[in-house]
């Protein structure tokens, strides 16, 4: 078995445990596992290996005591435990279950699992800083000690100067050599030609000139004709520079960058409606819904808390081990549990040191005009990275279950709201998806 090989098996080895992610989300028993790890059963490929014919245990040969005579039966086995139900235990083969095998996996490993599953990459949001440290000398300021001086910038801002300000001198004295120009008339000439010399400059060149030589030219146009003017660079090249007209406001002085380190804090906020509509079959597609992203953002954050709501025409906190089977008698009121989850996060986590997300499920149902004119308000005021509305309804949606649609139409187009229907297990991973691409996209 070549490389290639070997790279196909792990891709399908890898595709394989992701179908059984999918797979254990929608069917599997997410009771077995813990908050800090997840137990996903996996199916095991048995690997081929040598096993002896019980039928060739007999067989003819020298050896003390029992040899066969001639005549007598050989190669007969003797039973074995487990042919039939010889070992008297009253068994059939294939009646005893085979023991389950579990792939075990933190959270985060989860995350990691469930992004490649569904082609994801949430990034975790820092709030909370927790420390400050010093980086690399990257930022600037114009004062500091002497060590920390940019040289190299200040050279450079010094060069660009000496360019900016270099002319041809000896160009220029020629121009002082046209017949009938003075200083002034060359100042002018040179200012149209973008000549960076100074009137200073040229009243002392022209002195400097004898006077039989100030009428060698009889014009400019001759003089440019028969005179070479020599740029800068090659001046450069074949006199080197001899000084670099440094200045104060060039320097400038490196200091290291402050780098905050934060720490990536999450608060989840769990909202089920236990009202009576909430039968079994729609509990339990919450469940299956909500404990994934529990995992999946346990994996995510460095830090990761759980508020549990339940509902029905109030609302209440709850601990985690009674939230999926909770189910009361009473009415629906979506907003109880959202004015209780306010309170909650302004009480608690503070938007500046957490992210929060919100997420509520149920079977659409609600009281008159609560939706409208409660729930989507608060959510509205309610700062998170995301809101999101889970509606499960395994027979389809009732006449008057409207909060998903309401909350979608609302909400359309937004980058923090998520609707997810979900009629069967079927839909959960779709559900997740919806959610947590929202997020990922914004």
């Amino acid at each position: 078995m070549g490389l290639r090989d070997d790279l196909d098996r792990f891709r399908e080895v890898g595709e394989a445990k992701r179908q059984d992610l999918s797979e254990f989300i929608q069917y599997g028993d997410l009771g077995q596992s813990r908050p800090d790890e997840v137990k996903i059963p996996i199916k095991i490929v048995d690997l081929p290996e040598f096993v002896y014919d019980p039928r060739d245990q007999g067989g003819v040969g020298k050896g003390q005591g029992g040899t066969p005579d001639v005549g007598d039966p050989v190669g007969q086995p003797e039973p074995q435990p487990g042919d039939g139900d010889d070992d008297g235990d009253g068994d059939e083969p294939g009646e005893e279950g085979g023991e389950h095998e579990y792939y075990e996996m933190d959270p985060e490993e989860f995350a990691q699992e469930l992004d490649e599953e569904l082609g994801l990459d949430l990034e975790p949001k820092g709030k909370k800083v927790i420390e400050e440290k010093e980086g690399d000398f990257t930022d600037m300021t114009r004062t500091g000690p002497a060590s920390t001086l940019d040289f190299e910038r200040l050279f450079k801002e010094g060069l660009k100067r000496k360019l900016a300000m270099d002319f041809d001198g000896e160009y220029v004295e020629e121009a002082l050599r046209v017949d009938g120009w003075g200083p002034a008339k060359v100042f002018e000439w040179a200012r149209a030609n973008h000549i960076p010399v100074s009137r200073p400059w040229i009243a002392d060149a022209y002195e400097s000139i004898p006077a039989d030589e100030r009428d060698r030219w009889s014009s400019i146009e001759e003089m440019e004709e028969h005179v070479d003017k020599e740029s800068t660079a090659a001046r450069i090249r074949r006199e080197g520079v001899d000084e670099i007209p440094f200045r104060r406001e060039d320097e400038r002085y490196r200091y290291p960058e402050i780098i905050e380190e934060r720490e990536k804090n999450v608060v989840v906020v769990n909202i089920r409606d236990v009202s009576g509509s909430m039968r079994q079959s729609k509990r339990e597609l919450v469940e299956r819904t909500f404990t994934p992203l529990d995992w999946y953002l346990t994996g995510k954050y460095d830090n990761a808390e759980f508020v549990y709501i339940a509902h029905d025409a109030d609302a209440w906190e709850v601990e985690r081990e009674e939230f999926f089977g909770i189910r009361s008698g009473g009415g629906t009121r979506i907003s109880s549990a959202y004015e209780l989850a306010a309170a909650v996060l302004e009480e608690r986590y503070p938007w500046s040191e957490w992210n929060r997300y919100v997420f509520a499920a149920g079977d659409s149902e609600n009281s008159s005009n609560d939706t409208e004119q409660n729930v989507i308000p608060l959510m509205e005021e309610i700062p998170a990275n995301l809101h999101a509305y889970v509606e499960t309804q395994p027979s389809g949606n009732a006449i008057n279950a409207t909060h998903a649609q309401e909350v979608e139409s609302h909400f359309e187009g937004s980058d923090n709201v998520a609707v997810a229907y979900v009629q069967s297990p079927d839909d959960v991973v779709d559900a997740i998806y919806t959610i947590l691409s929202t997020e990922a996209n914004e």
